[in-house]
């Protein structure tokens, strides 16, 4: 076979590997389209090309942990990781949905690079820990604690994970109240830790801050819709394999609506405004024109 279809073949899991670990979709092609020139300029032959391209991906990805995020010390407002309509890419490349959610995206920002490689390789991809450990350079004590550790915290920040149908009810339930304008209605809606955060980029309007605590929340977003929603349609989406609302005006998206949801109510609501970042939805927009 081919080295081009043998690269391609592992292209969907390099992607899943990139995009968890910097949460930019365009960032997370240049990784791959790096590991295609190293891949594309080996002499070696290479016994398991799998884990031969998995392991430059990370290594290259962690390379590029730490000039990512000094540019997000300058990003206007809060930042969010960029969507994806899973829809049109249900798997992304993994055996199972771990660390895909925007909600534990967010969350793996605050991890160390490592902590966040063995968590992405173990939980999303179900690699061994000696596998971590080669990836990493590291040892298997090492590797299976970094996992450990990565689990616990975010296992610790996110709380009780509901079950799917009881997200569908919660959510419902919140954008019924959201489009009702009834603030009490709203409230109830919401944990009481409830967070909203919006991620403009400097682009277009949004809250410079994160703002928290359930009425706060609740004024805000109908302060939101209220001001930004006339001629916008919102659409049911998958984005990261969770269900969303996908803002439409004049065949353009401009916003994207994502929920965590707790057993007390919707606990975080992320609101991605930066144009920059909905372009994975532009033709699902048009699709609903």
């Amino acid at each position: 076979m081919a080295s081009t279809e043998v690269f391609e073949q592992q292209r969907p899991r390099m992607f899943g590997i990139a995009y968890r670990m910097l949460g930019l979709v365009s960032e997370a092609e240049d990784i791959v389209q790096d590991a295609w020139l190293r891949w594309n300029s080996t002499s070696e032959t290479i016994d398991n090309p799998g884990a031969f391209l998995a392991t430059v991906v990370t290594r290259l990805s962690l390379n590029a942990l730490d000039s990512a995020r000094a540019r997000r010390e300058t990003y206007v407002g809060p930042w969010l990781p960029e969507p994806i309509d899973t829809s049109a890419d249900p798997l992304l490349g993994a055996e199972r949905a771990e660390a895909l959610s925007l909600a534990v995206l967010l969350l793996l920002e605050r991890l160390t690079p490592a902590e966040r490689a063995a968590y992405v390789l173990h939980e999303a991809f179900d690699y061994p820990y000696a596998r971590i450990a080669e990836v990493l350079e590291t040892s298997d004590a090492n590797a299976r604690q970094l996992a450990s550790r990565a689990r616990k915290h975010i296992e610790h920040e996110r709380g009780v994970v509901v079950s799917r149908a009881e997200r569908t009810r919660l959510l419902n339930a919140f954008l019924a109240a959201a489009q009702s304008g009834d603030v009490n209605e709203l409230e109830r809606t919401l944990a009481i830790d409830a967070s909203s955060i919006s991620d403009g980029g400097g682009v277009v309007g949004a809250a410079r801050r994160i703002v928290g605590g359930r009425d706060r929340v609740a004024q805000l977003l109908l302060g939101v819709i209220d001001k930004f929603a006339q001629g916008i349609v919102m659409h049911p989406v998958i984005a990261n394999g969770e269900p969303a609302m996908l803002g439409v005006r004049d065949r353009e998206p401009v916003a994207l609506w994502t929920v965590d949801i707790a057993p007390d109510g919707v606990r975080r609501v992320m609101i991605m405004l930066n144009p920059h970042k909905l372009e994975g939805f532009r033709e699902l927009a048009l699709s609903h024109s």
